[in-house]
C-alpha cells in the first residue's frame, strides 16, 4: 500500500533506526522532542536517523524539523495513521521507533525499544500502565474506562497479552511490518498495527513506559467518542467470531429456549406468567441468530481468502461446508417448517376455512415459518459463500 503515498526516499545503507514522529502543528514541542532524539542517538552509539511525518502543519513545524537537522516527508493525506504509513514507507532503518511529537514520551530513553528489537521480537509496544501516567498526562475517562476497557477487548479476541493498546511509544521491524499493508488511516491504525501483527503470528513484547503530560498549549487531536469508536469498530471487524459467530450462537439457544418453554401454553416464573408474547420473542431471536451466524461464516470465508485474515481451525473447519452440505442442512428446518404450515393449512381446511384454536395454531404457525425463514436463511449463505469461492478473473 505504499504506492498511495508520492514520497519515497532512497534506502540508506547502514542506519539500524530510524525515530519517526507523526507531526501536525507541533512547533511548541517538536524541537525538544527531536534534540532528545538526537541525543538518544548519539549516547547509545546506534546508528540512526529521525524522521518527521508532517500531515500538512501550518504553524513552521515543517522548517523547525529541518532546522534540527531532521529528515522530513510531507503527507498530504490526512488522519494519524496515514503519517505513520507515510514515514514507515520512507524508514531507512531496519528498525522504527514512533512516537508523537508532543513531549508526552521521552525519546531520550529508548534503549529497552532497540534490545527487544535486536533480540527478534517484531513490536514492540510501550505499555503506559506499567510505566506510570504522571497527573495530567491523561484524561480520567481515558485512563480508567477507554483504554483499559478497549484494551481488554482487544486480548479478549485476539488472545494478545497486551496491556495498552494504544501507547503512541513502540518500535517495530521495519520491513515486517511493511508486509501487513496496513490501511486505516486514523487514530485506529495504532490497533489495527497490533491485531495485525498477531494474526499474522507475530512476536510482540511490551516495555513499561511514562507518559508526561504533554507540551502543547492547544487540545490534542484526539476526540475521545468519535476515535473511541474507530479503534471498537476495527476491533470488532477484525474478529467475525466475536461480531456475529458467539452473539448468534446466544440468540439461538436464548430462542430455542424460549420457544420450547412456552409452545406448550402459560407457564408462570416467580408470579411473571410467559406464553405466546415470548413464544414470539424466542422465535425472532432464532431467526436473527441464525442470520448472525450465517453473517459469521460468509465474512470469515471472505476475509480468509482475500488475505485479511489468516486461516486457522474456525475457517478451515468452513472448509467442508460446501453448497451441496449446507443445502441439506438447510433442508432440516424448512421441511420441519414446511410440515408444520401443511398441518396448519391442513386444520384449517378441515374447518370449512373458518375459526380455528387461536393459541395453539398460532404457535404452530410461527414455529413452522420460523424453520422456512431458519431453512432459506441457511440455503441463501450456501449459494453466497459458494459464490464468494469463485476464483477471480484478473
Amino acid at each position: 500500500m505504499t504506492d498511495r503515498f508520492s514520497q519515497t526516499a532512497q534506502q540508506q545503507p547502514g542506519i539500524e533506526l530510524t525515530i519517526l514522529m507523526p507531526c501536525l502543528n507541533e512547533a511548541e514541542t517538536l524541537a525538544l522532542c527531536i534534540r532528545k532524539a538526537r541525543l538518544f542517538l548519539d549516547e547509545s552509539g546506534v546508528s540512526g536517523e529521525i524522521l518527521i511525518a508532517d500531515n500538512g502543519s501550518t504553524d513552521g513545524s515543517l522548517e523547525i524539523a529541518e532546522r534540527e537537522g531532521a529528515r522530513t516527508v510531507s503527507v498530504p493525506q490526512k488522519g494519524y495513521g496515514s503519517a505513520l504509513w507515510a514515514g514507515i514507507a520512507t524508514a531507512s532503518g531496519r528498525y522504527v521507533i514512533m512516537g508523537d511529537a508532543d513531549n508526552s514520551y521521552d525519546f531520550s530513553a529508548l534503549m529497552p525499544f532497540v534490545t527487544l528489537l535486536r533480540e527478534g521480537n517484531d513490536l514492540v509496544i510501550g505499555n503506559r500502565f506499567r510505566g506510570g501516567i504522571t497527573p495530567g498526562a491523561m484524561p480520567l475517562l481515558h485512563k480508567y474506562l477507554g483504554n483499559p476497557l478497549l484494551s481488554r477487548i482487544g486480548r479478549l479476541f485476539f488472545g494478545i497479552g497486551i496491556g495498552d493498546f494504544h501507547c503512541g511509544l513502540r518500535g517495530f521491524h521495519r520491513d515486517r511490518i511493511r508486509q501487513l499493508q496496513l490501511h486505516t488511516s486514523g487514530m485506529e491504525f495504532a490497533s489495527e498495527m497490533i491485531v495485525r501483527s498477531a494474526l499474522s503470528g507475530y512476536r510482540i513484547a511490551e516495555v513499561p513506559t511514562t507518559l508526561n503530560k504533554d507540551g502543547r498549549s492547544r487540545p490534542p487531536h484526539l476526540r475521545t467518542w468519535r476515535d473511541g469508536w474507530r479503534h471498537l469498530s476495527f476491533l470488532l471487524l477484525y474478529s467475525p467470531r466475536w461480531l456475529f459467530f458467539y452473539p448468534g450462537v446466544a440468540l439461538v439457544l436464548f430462542g430455542v429456549s424460549a420457544t420450547a418453554l412456552t409452545f406448550p401454553g402459560l407457564v408462570m416464573i416467580g408470579g411473571v406468567g410467559f406464553d405466546i408474547h415470548t413464544f414470539v420473542i424466542g422465535c425472532i431471536s432464532i431467526v436473527i441468530g441464525t442470520q448472525s451466524i450465517s453473517f459469521s461464516v460468509i465474512t470469515r470465508r471472505f476475509a480468509t481468502l482475500r488475505g485479511w485474515l489468516p486461516p486457522g481451525n474456525f475457517s478451515d473447519s468452513l472448509t467442508s461446508l460446501t453448497l451441496e452440505r449446507m443445502l441439506l442442512i438447510a433442508a432440516i428446518p424448512a421441511l420441519l417448517g414446511a410440515s408444520g404450515l401443511f398441518y396448519c393449512v391442513a386444520n384449517w381446511a378441515s374447518t370449512g376455512f373458518g375459526a380455528l384454536q387461536y393459541a395453539e395454531m398460532l404457535k404452530l404457525l410461527i414455529l413452522s415459518m420460523t424453520g422456512l425463514a431458519v431453512g432459506a436463511q441457511l440455503a441463501l449463505t450456501g449459494f453466497l459463500s459458494a459464490m464468494i469461492d469463485i476464483p477471480s478473473i484478473n
